[in-house]
């Protein structure tokens, strides 16, 4: 056996005879197809044209790039090739059907921080995939919770590309060989570490934070002095995607929570292709995801493009912000277990 299996054989292993399992792959290989082609633009930068222009907004008021709509087009191109009923696009207004009565449904995020590409900062796509259920011709069916994900990834474009990806058997890494256009296993089992000295926050907000972010914050920001008795370090990079990959590699927490500002009440990152299959990996990782108060993957969806707030990372720093959230109000009024400052973390 190589000592870097690849994707391919990694997943005709992990199917067997199973019917959902061939489906799975067939989609999984569909997508890293997709995503190879992807990674082959992203790599030329402008060599390959103005891949950042923009292209006027998607459904939600966001900013099309040029590499947006590339990506989206490969990734429905590549869907017509695999057991897909329907996919959810973040740059579609409504589901796309794809091969009617086919066993799954995709959702997508075919460009992930795409805010980034003329900065040369790491991109990616993300991807669910679903069962499409007892009524797989109705794309109603789609409004699935988390929990329901047969397998969810994304890939990174950076120095390396890699596709990180759970069947619902542990989270796990391929990099891509630009050689031979295969991914191939280099991580086998990710776990994140339970405890962290380093959180992401898009700070610039702070003045709109509820007072449980902003107490857990400032607590962060005391170091040493503060109530969790450690130094942080703050990070922020404004990639989805590579927000991930740093806390799959060394640890940490990433909070993307509502706040007052208009649109921002109920947070900006969309449930169905954004927060499902990134709770996915964390949680298969040993991680936790959160909206502060719920558990991502038990949220049922009302709609394919909903926004939720999104904290996510080690599990234990995970948890102590949902203390914040238990333990105080939105005026940012402490009770007396924070007054006496004994807020300890496991």
């Amino acid at each position: 056996m190589s000592e870097y299996p690849s994707l391919k054989n990694y997943l005709a292993d992990w199917a067997g005879d199973s019917e959902t399992r061939a489906a799975v792959s067939q989609t999984i290989e569909a997508i890293a197809a997709a995503c190879v082609e992807i990674s082959a633009l992203v790599a030329r930068g402008p060599l390959a044209g103005e891949l950042g222009a923009e292209q006027g907004d998607n459904v939600d008021g966001d900013t099309q790039k040029a590499l947006d709509l590339i990506a989206n087009d490969l990734i429905i191109e590549a869907m017509h090739n695999a057991p897909v009923a329907c996919l959810v696009s973040e740059e579609l207004e409504e589901p796309s059907t794809i091969n009617k009565g086919a066993p799954l449904f995709v959702t997508t995020d075919p460009l992930d921080g795409s805010s980034n590409i003329d900065t040369n900062v790491s991109v990616g796509t993300i991807f669910s995939i679903l069962p499409t259920g007892q009524n797989g011709e109705d794309p109603c069916c789609l409004l699935q919770a988390g929990k329901e994900q047969l397998a969810a990834g994304y890939v990174i474009y950076g120095p390396r590309t890699a596709l990180v990806m759970t069947l619902g058997e542990g989270t796990m890494a391929f990099t891509l060989d630009p050689r031979t256009r295969e991914f191939r296993l280099t991580r086998p089992a990710i776990a994140i570490k339970p405890d962290t000295t380093e959180f992401a926050i898009n700070s610039s907000n702070a003045r709109q934070w509820d007072g449980h972010i902003r107490a857990y914050v400032d607590d962060c920001l005391e170091g040493e002095d503060g109530p969790h008795g450690t130094n942080y370090n703050m990070r922020w990079i404004a990639s989805l995607v590579a927000e991930c990959h740093r806390i799959l590699a060394r640890g940490g927490i990433f909070l993307y929570p509502g706040d007052i500002r208009q649109g921002y009440a109920t947070g900006r990152l969309r449930l169905m292709y954004e927060c499902n299959p990134i709770a996915f990996l964390i949680e298969q990782a040993g991680g936790a995801a959160t909206t502060g108060t719920q558990r991502i993957m038990d949220i049922e969806p009302q709609q394919i493009h909903e926004r939720i707030p999104m904290i996510f990372g080690s599990i234990h720093e995970v948890e102590l912000v949902e203390k914040y959230y238990a333990g105080l109000n939105p005026s940012h009024e402490r009770p007396q277990l924070f007054k006496n400052r004994t807020l300890l973390r496991h």
